[in-house]
């Protein structure tokens, strides 16, 4: 399917807001305008106060605007993985026309049918992925749209959320003049943006390391799999370097960035550099080894923590190893203490973009490449979020999808499609679906997932 068009990224971090605008043509995505804000109104990667998240993201999106030349209304919006749970759900239905061709409306409803759960009153749908399509008890089908059958089936994935964490975010954006076109688990995307297809089959680990929180997402049959919260991240580490060297918080930040390193075998202490201490006129020599030594001390505490979830559902068994994404993966020698701690293959993911060379605008690029790699099948599954069943994929772009509210626990994004801008119209979408060849050990991990 050719998703060409414009796409904006929305991550809202606990630290920074970032904003990425790309053109997406003939395939390849090109990124033409970035902001970045420090962050206001977040507490754990959790807003917690809309108005001052706002206006961090109307400042974040002003700063992209200018430098991609176009008026932003509408965003994909990527939401941590605080509390998700991950359910299988499955709907069955009659195929509805009389020559039993199975067609559009049919995906919409067998997927309505799927939705169908009895939630807490606390949670929330978030998003929904089929896994397959049974036609007449012939499965394994990715796309049944064509074929002939009386009854129709779909397996599927079922993301939930709590709602405060999605209302929350739903009411900064929309407070801040924007539409969202998109809500995107973020370890879900990030599997897209930092893995390649083996990686994503045979099973990996993505350690995304923000500023409030750190997130393990097992990714396996390019399914994600697990997630688990560690509340600690960069600033942790931050407050560590302030306590202990008795300089400010702002202070800390810097020391962080500019001499930092995770590994303290890396370092010397002969190399010093000063530090303005409180209540001291003259500032005071440290060594870059005893920096390191605080960083590493924190960094030991999450990355022991994580290691015991994983070794708990056998996850470092995984082939793929562990992906470190976010800004604290920024830290030299970050991947050797990773590799010893957990003791499989680590490697930092970097994009190769011009202005984004830095592990922290992972998310919001990450985002637009999971809205951009949608299949037909995957946007008429998603739009019964909506509750709008007469809902096509073969939508004009030259206005917004139409939208229904849902009611109760099953309230989400709006029907998903490219982002639309002032700048150009996507192209007709068509449909070829791959399957990945990569399949003979699908089976070998399950039992610890399921």
């Amino acid at each position: 399917m050719d998703n060409s068009g414009i796409y904006v990224g929305l991550d809202i971090g606990t630290t920074s807001i970032k904003v990425i605008v790309a053109e997406r043509v003939k395939g390849q995505m090109n990124v033409i305008g970035v902001g970045s804000e420090r962050s206001n109104g977040l507490s754990r990667g959790v807003i917690v106060d809309i108005d001052k998240a706002a206006s961090a993201i109307q400042s974040a999106v002003r700063q992209a605007e200018e430098k991609a030349s176009i008026e932003i209304k509408k965003i994909i919006a990527g939401v941590p993985a605080n509390l998700v749970k991950i359910e299988r759900c499955r709907g069955m239905i009659a195929v509805a026309d009389e020559s039993k061709e199975i067609n559009n409306e049919d995906v919409q409803n067998v997927a309505a049918a799927a939705l169908v759960q009895s939630l807490p009153p606390e949670r929330e749908v978030l998003d929904v992925i089929p896994d397959e399509f049974v036609v007449d008890g012939f499965d394994g089908i990715k796309d049944p749209r064509g074929m002939v059958g009386v009854r129709l089936e779909m397996h599927g994935t079922l993301f939930t959320g709590p709602k405060t964490i999605i209302h929350n975010t739903r009411k900064a954006i929309e407070k801040a003049g924007l539409q969202i076109e998109q809500i995107v688990i973020a370890p879900l995307a990030l599997s897209s943006l930092v893995l390649n297809d083996g990686e994503q089959d045979f099973g990996s680990i993505i350690v995304d390391m923000g500023g409030g929180q750190t997130t393990a997402a097992v990714i396996h049959d390019h399914q994600l799999k697990y997630t688990y919260v560690d509340q600690e991240g960069g600033q942790y580490i931050t407050k560590d370097i302030s306590v202990v060297l008795n300089t400010s918080i702002e202070n800390a930040e810097k020391l962080k960035r500019d001499y930092g390193n995770a590994d303290a075998d890396q370092t010397s202490d002969e190399d010093e550099f000063p530090v303005e201490v409180v209540g001291q006129s003259t500032p005071t020599q440290i060594s870059e080894q005893y920096l390191a030594e605080i960083i590493e001390a924190r960094l030991d505490q999450i990355f022991n923590k994580l290691k015991q979830h994983l070794d708990d559902i056998h996850a470092l068994d995984l082939p793929g190893g562990v992906v470190l994404t976010g800004g604290v993966a920024a830290l030299p020698g970050i991947t050797d203490l990773a590799s010893q701690l957990f003791g499989t293959r680590v490697r930092v993911f970097t994009p190769n973009q011009m202005g984004l060379r830095h592990p922290s605008f992972d998310e919001a690029l990450a985002v637009i490449k999971y809205q951009a790699a949608l299949s037909e099948v995957a946007l008429l599954v998603k739009s019964a979020l909506t509750g709008d069943t007469r809902a096509s994929v073969a939508l004009d772009f030259s206005e917004p999808a139409p939208s229904q509210p849902a009611t109760g626990s099953q309230a989400a994004p709006a029907q998903p499609a490219p982002t639309k801008t002032t700048k150009k119209q996507p192209a007709k979408q068509q449909h070829p679906d791959q399957e990945s060849g990569l399949s003979r050990f699908k089976n070998f991990f399950n039992h610890f997932f399921d």
